[in-house]
């Protein structure tokens, strides 16, 4: 029986989270252009994984139409998929035991010390973590130990949504194997990063919007260990139209597949800085 911490009624059934994709045209979509590597066997399998799937916060990066988005091909993966609009579930060690990966989209929010400290404890055991945008790295401005673990931090976007290409940086990474880089037309994230992370895309800013950063190349897609959790973020994903980009959607959904092997496989090693 789960414990009463975590209310049920902050659970969104399927049926509820279907109607609500449905009506905003997300249910089900997937990108016009299939992509020709999806299929790659050298990232974990969904199958049978537990994942917790929290969302909320500033509701301008479309938190709860992501999971309208992003649910259905996880289940469709044959993972479990579990979906809180609160981060009650982090406060509850026995839940987070039993929880493969987190899939968490709060912006500009504050989490408690408990729900931090369940956090931070579950990815060190070896919960995975992925997420995307400020859903990941721009959630918890206040807390430190917060963006220790996840390898970066949200600064400044010059120019709002504007167009931008993105460099794929390791061809060799199952995450990026196969693609070539890319263009966006969203938020061209400028973040600070930790050296430690396995940089697998760029992007490199010019002077339009702030002369003194042109020149300037900045990570977009990482992975990362904290403890021996792995910890899995992109910088794309402002909002769902964005995971119309056919490389941004699948290196996402394979960011989230190797993020989901923690528990099952080994940590991997690295400082591999390419900005």
């Amino acid at each position: 029986m789960r414990p009463k911490k975590l209310d049920r009624r902050r659970f969104l059934a399927s049926s509820a989270l279907a109607a609500a994709g449905a009506g905003l045209g997300l249910a089900g979509r997937t990108p016009a252009k299939a992509f020709a590597h999806e299929m790659n066997p050298g990232l974990p399998s969904l199958e049978g994984k537990k994942i917790l799937y929290t969302y909320g916060g500033w509701p301008g990066h479309e938190p709860e139409q992501s999971v309208a988005l992003f649910k259905p091909w996880l289940e469709g993966e044959g993972a479990t998929v579990e979906v809180f609009n609160s981060l009650d579930p982090y406060a509850d060690a026995g839940y987070m035991e039993g929880v493969d990966l987190v899939v968490q989209i709060y912006t500009m929010s504050t989490i408690s010390n408990e729900q931090e400290k369940g956090l931070l404890e579950a990815v060190r055991k070896g919960t995975g973590l992925a997420g995307w945008h400020g859903g990941l790295c721009d959630s918890f401005r206040n807390n430190v130990e917060y963006q220790f673990m996840t390898g970066g931090q949200w600064v400044a976007h010059p120019g709002g949504v504007i167009d931008y290409s993105v460099q794929i940086t390791d061809h060799k990474d199952p995450v990026t194997l196969g693609m070539s880089d890319f263009n966006m037309h969203s938020e061209q994230y400028y973040m600070h990063v930790d050296p430690n992370i396995k940089v697998l895309a760029t992007t490199t800013f010019n002077a339009v919007h702030a002369d003194w950063i042109e020149g300037c190349t900045v990570p977009v897609v990482w992975k990362k260990m904290y403890g021996k959790g792995r910890v899995f973020y992109s910088s794309a994903g402002h909002v769902m139209k964005d995971f119309e980009v056919p490389e941004a959607f699948e290196i996402v959904k394979r960011g989230i597949k190797w993020a989901s092997a923690s528990k099952f496989e080994p940590a991997e090693s690295w400082k591999s800085p390419v900005y």
